[in-house]
Parts: C-alpha cells; sequence; structure tokens
C-alpha cells in the first residue's frame, strides 16, 4: 500500500477523512502545512503516490494503477472520502471518481484536466539523474549544481524537497526517475476513460496557468456533470505553494458547505 501521512483531526471529527494526492516529483510531505490546517474536523492522510516519497516503486506508472492505489487507501481508511488530487495526483483522482465513483463523496482536482498534454517533463528527470549524488555534502551543494540545468530557485527547491541527505550510503532520490522517464507518456497523457462521477466537484486552477483552458470544460462537463470551477488570482500551476491559505481556505469551503437539494 501507498505510504501515508496521517494528520488526525485535532477535534473530534465531524467530516469524512481527505484524502490528499499530490503532482509529479512531489510527495505526501510537500502538502504538511496544508493537511495540518485542514485536519482541525477531520483526519487527513497525504500519499505518497507509487515511484515517490517512500511508496512502492514500480516499473508502470499508468492512471488506472494509480487509480487502483488510490483505491486501496481509501477502503483501508474507510469509504467514502474526500479526494484532492493535484496535476498527476488529480488525474489519477479523476480516474479513480469515474470507475469506483462510490469510495468519494466530494472530489477536488487542481489545476488539470482529463485531457492529454504535448509538454514533457524528461527534462527535468534528466536534470535529476545527472546530479552526481556522492559528491554533494549540502542542500547548498545540490542546489548549485542543479542550477547548471534548472534556472528556477524555486523549482530546483521543489526538486530538491525529494532528495534524501539522511539516506544510508549516501544521498538518494525519493523518486523513482527511471519508471518516471520511461512512463512519462502516460503521465502527460490521458487515457480516455469513460464514466461520470454525479459527485460534488471542484475544479480549482490558478490564474496565470494555462493548464486548464475554456475548450477544456465540454470535456470535464461531460465527464464530471456537476462540476465547479474556481480560480485563484496571482497563482500557476502550483497554486497550493504559492497562494497556501487562498488554497486551503476555498477547499474547506467547497468540502463543509452542504449541498444544494
Amino acid at each position: 500500500m501507498l505510504n501515508l501521512i496521517h494528520h488526525p483531526a485535532t477535534e473530534t471529527p465531524s467530516h469524512p477523512p481527505l484524502v490528499i494526492a499530490h503532482g509529479l516529483f512531489g510527495s505526501g510531505r510537500n502538502w504538511g502545512v496544508i493537511a495540518r490546517r485542514l485536519a482541525d474536523t477531520r483526519d487527513v492522510y497525504a500519499v505518497d503516490m507509487r515511484n515517490h516519497g517512500e511508496s512502492p516503486r514500480s516499473a508502470s506508472h499508468s492512471y488506472p494503477d494509480l487509480a487502483a492505489d488510490l483505491a486501496q487507501v481509501i477502503r483501508h481508511i474507510g469509504p467514502p472520502v474526500d479526494l484532492l488530487g493535484h496535476s498527476m495526483g488529480g488525474k489519477a483522482a479523476m480516474q479513480l471518481a469515474l470507475t469506483q465513483p462510490d469510495l468519494i463523496r466530494r472530489l477536488i482536482v487542481a489545476d488539470i484536466a482529463p485531457v492529454a498534454y504535448t509538454h514533457d517533463q524528461t527534462r527535468h528527470v534528466d536534470a535529476m539523474r545527472a546530479l552526481d549524488l556522492s559528491t554533494l555534502a549540502t542542500r547548498a551543494d545540490a542546489d548549485q549544481a542543479l542550477a547548471a540545468r534548472i534556472d528556477d530557485p524555486a523549482l530546483r527547491a521543489f526538486f530538491l524537497q525529494s532528495l534524501d541527505f539522511k539516506a544510508p550510503g549516501g544521498p538518494r532520490w525519493r523518486l523513482n526517475l527511471d519508471a518516471l522517464d520511461a512512463q512519462m507518456p502516460h503521465i502527460v497523457g490521458w487515457p480516455g476513460t469513460v464514466g461520470r462521477f454525479d459527485h460534488p466537484t471542484l475544479f480549482l486552477t490558478g490564474a496565470n496557468s494555462h493548464y486548464v483552458k475554456p475548450e477544456h470544460r465540454d470535456t470535464i462537463r461531460a465527464l464530471f456533470p456537476t462540476a465547479r470551477f474556481a480560480r485563484l488570482p496571482d497563482a500557476g500551476h502550483w497554486l497550493h505553494a504559492e497562494k497556501p491559505r487562498e488554497f486551503e481556505e476555498t477547499v474547506r469551503v467547497f468540502l463543509t458547505t452542504p449541498t444544494r437539494a
């Protein structure tokens, strides 16, 4: 089963558990602040997706497989749960919602659509694999080395959260870079899943992001007929990191507002 980071409710739970599925190159640890804040009236579980963090490694990284991983977690916790997925995690969450809708009460999809994209993240895999980990003594060393291939300091800092300096034998990536590289067409793609998820669904995007475009809305509504759309101003694809308090509040309102009769 996937590695879980459990944030127990600080009060007597009054809402279903929330499961958070991170995006590509991320981990459950990246969601710690938001998860803890949302864990006031509910249990929150941030997972490490397969080939990430401390979860099992696999040669396959298809969305049916990622959805099956989430289904196993939800059955372990006890369905139905609320499910939040960002980017790759959002596609896995949508795949699960369309194929096993009874496991999910409410769904939040953060800055991704059920479509195939033409961009590719292989260059970032190449940049991480190019680091000679045996020469790195500190995170600053790793940042300096990674800067030769990645200009954006915020992006470097995000990737370096997955570099474990305390691993036996020296630094190691908490990412299965070989599998992610080989499976990149599946990750940026979409399996064309048919289905219908009638439960409340929120597509939450960054106003500066181009991942969810107006032309995607017909596709979204065909699969998620109750879908609502919200945008966070001055935020891009990493909206939860750029605007954490606004992201948290939008999620909280959606998950706790009673549905209309």
